[in-house]
C-alpha cells in the first residue's frame, strides 16, 4: 500500500505534528472487511471493472444533498482541527461553518445530466468542500494539464483553468488542473466514478466514453493513471474512505488497492486480480459474515421537517450467512425513547431479513423511515444479529426534526455575460431567510415547443450553458425539502446578448491548410465545432488573416464578439 501524509496549509508546526499523530492512529484502524471484495477474486479487465462495480454500487446514500457540510466535517478537515481541507484552494476557513465554500462534485453533475435522483448526486466519494471562486470556475471542465504558455484563465495557486495542452480536453473549452500534490486524490476519484457509474449515459463525454470498459477514455486513462503513479495513496484519502464506508458502508477500491488501476487500464491490463498475492485480499475462512452495514454506523436522517418523513435505505449484504432470517430491531437507548420515531418496511421496529437475499449477489434494500412528531433531535439504534454471525451488530440513527420553513420567492434578476451560447441567471435571496440551495427553472422555447428543467445552485447566480437563443427563467429556494413560491420571470433572447461589436465584421476564405478568417482587422474570439457539436478550436484574439488549420470536414465557426456563426465544407483542392 503506497502512504505519504501531504502538506497541510496554514498550520502551525506544531498542529501539524497532532495532525500527524492523529491520523496515524486512523491508520492504525484502517481495515477492508472481511468478505469484501471476494467477488473480484480471479477477474480481469472489463469483468474485474464489473465485479468492481457490484461491490461498490449499491451503498447507503447519505440523507440529502443539504446535508453533505455536515458529513463534510467528518470526511474533510484537517485531523485535530476544525480548518477545512480544501483541495480546491488555500483560503483558510473553519467549521462548522460552511460559509465560502461550495458542495463540488469533483466528476460535473451535467456529465450525466445533472440527475438529482441518482446515487452519483450525494455520493461522498466524489463530493468535496470547495473554495466557491474555484469551483464556479472549474464549472464542468475536464481534468487536465493546463498549456502555461497561454492565457491562464483561473489561478489561487492550488486550482488552475485554462486551455488544455494538446492531446487533452476531449474537446472542451478548458481544462481544471489541481495542485501536484492532489492529483492522484482526482485520479482516484474518477477510478471510482468510471467503475460505480458505468452503467450511466454520459452527456458530455470529455474523458469517459458511453460503454461498461474501459469507459475511461484513452487520453484521460493516461493522464489519470501518470497522476495516480506519482502522487501515490495519502494517509488522507486512507482516513477519508474509512470514514464514508462507516457513512455509506462502500469504498473506493483504488484507495485500498492501488495496484487495481493497473490491472484494468495499465500495465497489468490482461492479468488476473488475485485476491490472496494483494495485501488485505481474499477472506478464504467461510464463515459468516455480514459485509455491509458497519459495526457502529451511523443511519443519519439529517433534517426533516416536522409533519413530513425521511427514507433511508439500508443495504444488507453478506456472504456464507446461515439459516433462514436476520434479525433487525430498534430498540430505545438508554438515554432516549425515540424508537417509535423509526420504522422499517413493515411499519414497525422488527423486521426479517431473508439470508438468501442477503447472501446473494445484490444483496437485500431495507427502507428506514424517520417520522418525527416533534421538533428537538431524535436518536435510538438498531441491532442486526443471526445469519450465524458472531454476537450482534449495533447502527445508530439519527435525525433532527425542525419547524415547517415558510419561504418567499427570491427576485429573478436581468441576466449577464450573455452571448451566443451562454447567459448567467441572477437572481436577489430574500435577506434573513436561511436557504439550503437555489433551483433555476430554466425553459427553453423552440421550435413552437416550450421545454424546462430545473437545474441546482448554491449562489446567487448560475452561468447557463447551451443557449438556445430565446429561453426564461424563474427560481425557487429550498429549505428541507420546502420549495418557495416562484420568483418573476425574466427572459432571454438574442437582444439580450453582450459584448458583440455590431461594428466588426466577420467571413470566412479558403485556405490550402484549412480556412482563412476575413473582415475586421481585429475580429476577436473564434470557436470552431464539428457536426456532433464539439468544440475543436477555439482562439482569443484572432484578426483578419489569421488562418484556422483544419482537416477536410463540415465545420461551424462562431465568432463571439460580432455574434455571427458561419458553416463551411472544407475539401481537397
Amino acid at each position: 500500500m503506497y502512504q505519504n501524509y501531504k502538506i497541510v496549509r496554514g498550520l502551525t508546526v506544531f498542529s501539524v505534528l497532532a495532525a500527524m499523530a492523529v491520523s496515524e492512529a486512523f491508520a492504525a484502524d484502517r481495515t477492508i472487511p472481511a468478505g469484501y471484495y471476494n467477488r473480484i477474486d480471479g477477474k480481469r479487465e472489463g469483468d474485474l471493472k464489473t465485479a468492481l462495480h457490484n461491490v461498490i454500487y449499491s451503498h447507503t446514500e447519505v440523507s440529502s444533498y443539504s446535508d453533505l457540510p455536515k458529513y463534510f466535517q467528518r470526511t474533510d478537515m484537517y485531523p485535530g482541527t476544525r480548518q477545512w481541507w480544501d483541495m480546491y484552494g488555500n483560503i483558510p476557513l473553519y467549521g462548522p461553518s460552511f460559509s465560502g465554500l461550495n458542495r463540488e462534485h469533483s466528476l460535473p453533475k451535467s456529465w450525466w445530466g445533472g440527475s438529482t435522483t441518482i446515487p452519483a448526486y450525494v455520493d461522498l466519494n466524489h463530493l468535496y468542500p470547495s473554495e466557491a471562486k474555484a469551483n464556479q470556475a472549474k464549472s464542468n471542465y475536464p481534468l487536465g494539464v493546463v498549456d502555461r504558455s497561454t492565457s491562464v484563465r483561473f489561478d489561487n495557486g492550488v486550482s488552475l483553468v485554462g486551455f488544455a495542452v494538446t492531446g487533452q480536453g476531449g474537446g472542451a473549452a478548458y481544462v481544471f488542473e489541481p495542485d501536484d500534490e492532489y492529483k492522484g486524490d482526482f485520479a482516484r476519484t474518477y477510478f471510482y466514478m468510471a467503475t460505480c457509474y458505468q452503467n450511466l449515459t454520459w452527456k458530455y463525454t470529455y474523458m469517459l466514453s458511453n460503454n461498461l470498459y474501459p469507459t475511461l477514455n484513452g487520453w484521460s486513462q493516461e493522464l489519470l493513471l501518470k497522476w495516480h503513479r506519482q502522487d501515490p495513496v495519502s494517509q488522507k484519502e486512507i482516513d477519508r474512505n474509512e470514514v464514508i464506508y462507516s457513512i455509506q458502508a462502500n469504498r473506493n477500491p483504488f484507495i485500498d488497492f492501488p495496484e487495481l488501476a493497473e490491472y484494468i487500464w495499465g500495465e497489468n491490463k490482461g492479468d488476473a486480480f488475485i485476491l490472496s498475492e494483494h495485501e488485505g485480499g481474499a477472506d478464504t475462512s467461510g464463515k459468516p459474515v455480514l459485509i455491509t452495514p458497519v459495526q457502529g454506523m451511523e443511519l443519519d436522517f439529517g433534517e426533516v421537517a416536522i409533519g413530513r418523513s425521511n427514507v433511508a435505505k439500508l443495504h444488507l449484504l453478506g456472504e456464507n450467512l446461515t439459516g433462514k432470517t436476520l434479525a433487525l430491531s430498534i430498540y430505545d437507548n438508554a438515554e432516549t425513547k425515540d424508537a417509535a420515531l423509526f420504522s422499517m418496511d413493515d411499519g414497525n421496529q422488527r423486521f426479517n431479513a431473508s439470508v438468501s437475499a442477503v447472501n446473494s449477489q445484490d444483496g437485500l434494500w431495507v427502507n428506514v423511515t424517520y417520522t418525527p412528531t416533534s421538533v428537538g433531535s431524535h436518536s435510538t439504534r438498531m441491532v442486526i444479529s443471526g445469519g450465524g454471525i458472531s454476537g450482534s451488530l449495533g447502527i445508530g440513527l439519527t435525525g433532527q426534526c425542525l419547524p415547517e420553513p415558510v419561504l418567499t420567492a427570491p427576485t429573478a434578476n436581468d441576466p449577464t455575460d450573455v452571448t451566443t451560447s451562454s447567459y448567467t441567471a441572477n437572481w436577489t435571496p430574500v435577506e434573513g431567510e436561511v436557504v439550503d440551495y437555489f433551483v433555476v427553472n430554466r425553459t427553453r422555447y423552440e421550435g413552437g415547443a416550450a421545454s424546462t428543467e430545473q437545474l441546482v445552485a448554491e449562489e446567487n447566480s448560475l452561468e447557463i450553458t447551451e443557449f438556445s437563443g430565446s429561453e426564461s427563467y424563474t427560481v425557487q429556494s429550498v429549505r428541507l425539502g420546502v420549495y418557495s413560491p416562484q420568483s418573476n420571470v425574466v427572459f432571454v433572447g438574442q437582444n439580450s446578448i453582450t459584448g458583440v461589436d455590431n461594428s466588426r465584421t466577420f467571413g470566412l476564405r479558403r485556405h490550402p491548410d484549412g480556412v482563412m478568417l476575413t473582415g475586421s482587422d481585429v475580429i476577436g474570439r473564434i470557436m470552431v465545432y464539428d457536426t456532433t457539436g464539439r468544440l475543436i478550436l477555439e482562439t482569443e484574439d484572432s484578426r483578419n488573416g489569421d488562418v484556422l488549420e483544419l482537416n477536410e470536414g463540415i465545420y461551424f465557426i462562431r465568432s463571439i464578439d460580432c455574434g455571427k456563426t458561419l458553416r463551411i465544407v472544407i475539401s481537397e483542392f
